[in-house]
């Protein structure tokens, strides 16, 4: 059975959400039959970087591109003809993908070499992904260099990494850059209510935007774990249950934001005695404390941000849901501003040891008694 997050991949660029720029530019440069000879796509996991490289596959090769000018001119792939759908089925000989995490010695490398001189096999084509491409060897890179140089006309090389700061600029220079940026909660949600809609699935709002905020900013671990979680309520009864909030807080170890506001409406009245017995609760429900004080920490920055600079609002927007964002206007209108930046620092200095005691909770219930007596 074929996984969610592969059975809902991109198709054509439209459906590539969150990089509308960057997709423009290849989607112009479709139109005109001006496709680059190397790309560079970089940022974070999840984002989309080898799925447009598939579609570049996809568009260089499409043969209903080839016979239809009117259709050429919308910069898209057919989706019905050989090369489309042999692409998409990862049969397609002409395409070659590449893991550089396993394959990143410079043997690897000449061997890709060699490929790339042949002519296409079946298609105008030859396309090489090269996928955590940060991972080749210095004398691999030496080896990609002189192919990067003069590539041969009937050849496009894709290299896709996460971290785009080691690789080499002789390399990053002679390549198209273009950066991938997370997408954000909301724009993650939407893609979780379509999925949802077509396989049956059900499931609250508080559920998917907690899904959302776990996946920081990856579509795929966002379907993955969509999938694991229905799959799970699906085991628990011989009917689908909805999926709430709850099922993924006992599953992840990570509180939604409902809990995260709870404990800030305590904080901000200096309500010790029960901010204590709140987080004593969480600590003793098997929740992540630490990551607990992550989310705190984020949380009240975003209250501190609001507060000394009200037009953040229009970027908070993007990214936060209407009810996140107006029970952070809420709190950011009710806070002492200097009371409230000595207990950031004090949850920060907290959230450091936290991560390496065996006793979680205290650093962080000491920051509360600091700040709150």
């Amino acid at each position: 059975m074929l996984a969610i997050y592969r059975k809902y991949r991109p198709k054509k660029f439209e459906d590539v959400l969150g990089q509308e720029a960057l997709v423009q530019i290849i989607k112009n440069q479709a139109k005109t039959s001006n496709l680059a000879h190397a790309y560079l796509f970089y940022g974070s996991r999840g984002s989309g970087k080898t799925t447009t490289a598939r579609l570049i596959a996809k568009i260089a090769n499409c043969q209903t591109r080839q016979t239809n000018p009117k259709f050429k001119e919308l910069g898209e792939p057919c989706n019905n003809c050989q090369a489309c759908t042999e692409i998409d089925n990862g049969t397609a000989l002409d395409v070659i993908e590449i893991d550089a995490a396993s394959n990143r010695g410079i043997d690897e490398i000449r061997d890709l070499k060699e490929g790339i001189r042949l002519s296409p096999s079946s298609y105008n084509y030859k396309v090489f992904i090269i996928d955590e491409v940060h991972q080749l060897t210095k004398e691999a890179f030496n080896a990609l260099l002189k192919t990067l140089e003069e590539p041969p006309s009937h050849a496009i090389l894709i290299l896709a990494t996460t971290e785009f700061e080691k690789i080499p600029l002789t390399i990053s220079s002679r390549a198209q850059r273009f950066h991938f940026k997370k997408a954000n909660i909301i724009t993650i949600t939407k893609v979780l209510k379509k999925v949802c809609e077509a396989e049956k699935i059900k499931s609250s709002e508080d559920a998917l935007e907690l899904i959302s905020a776990t996946a920081d900013g990856s579509f795929r671990d966002a379907l993955s774990l969509l999938e694991q979680i229905a799959n799970m309520k699906t085991d628990l009864s011989s009917s689908k249950t909805s999926i709430e909030a709850e099922d993924i807080e006992r599953i992840l170890g990570r509180v939604g934001f409902l809990k995260i506001t709870e404990l800030a409406t305590l904080l901000i009245k200096n309500d010790v005695k029960t901010s204590l017995e709140y987080i004593n609760k969480i600590y003793e429900d098997g929740y992540n404390i630490t990551q607990f004080n992550k989310e705190l920490i984020h949380y009240f920055r975003k209250v501190l941000a609001l507060k000394y600079s009200p037009n953040l609002e229009n970027d908070f927007k993007q990214i936060l849901t209407e009810q996140e964002l107006n029970k952070i206007k809420e709190h950011s209108q009710a806070i002492n501003e200097n009371k409230t930046i000595n207990l950031v620092k004090s949850l920060i200095h907290a959230y450091t040891e936290m991560r390496y005691s065996p006793f979680a909770i205290v650093p962080l219930e000491i920051a509360i008694i600091e700040n709150l007596k």
